[in-house]
């Protein structure tokens, strides 16, 4: 997987408003569409670990976390960010490709 190639795409996906950003938020979009990848940053607490994981199995969804907090934050342009999570069935597919190589 090409990280740098990624976390640029991340931040593409910020820029067109693509992106669902924190816990709650995340915890409440999962449902709702049928394409979801989920970032977790590696270092997030072990409570948000557990229901991030929980939940993305419940629903389906692909989980990533292979990213630190400061690595998502700052592709995306905020800070502190843990959980991030992207509905674009174009973007996951772009990605997915990314992962694979």
């Amino acid at each position: 997987m090409n990280k740098e190639k990624v976390l640029h795409l991340l931040g593409l996906c910020m820029r067109a408003r693509m992106l669902v950003l924190g816990e709650e938020n995340v915890m409440n979009n999962l449902k709702q569409k049928k394409y979801n990848l989920v970032f977790l940053a590696s270092d997030a607490g072990e409570n948000i670990k557990k229901k991030v994981k929980d939940k993305a199995n419940t629903y389906n969804a692909e989980l990533v976390d292979q990213f630190s907090s400061k690595e998502l934050s700052k592709a995306i342009g905020k800070e502190n960010r843990k959980v991030i999570l992207v509905q674009d069935k174009g973007f996951i597919n772009t990605f997915n490709k990314y992962f694979s190589s």
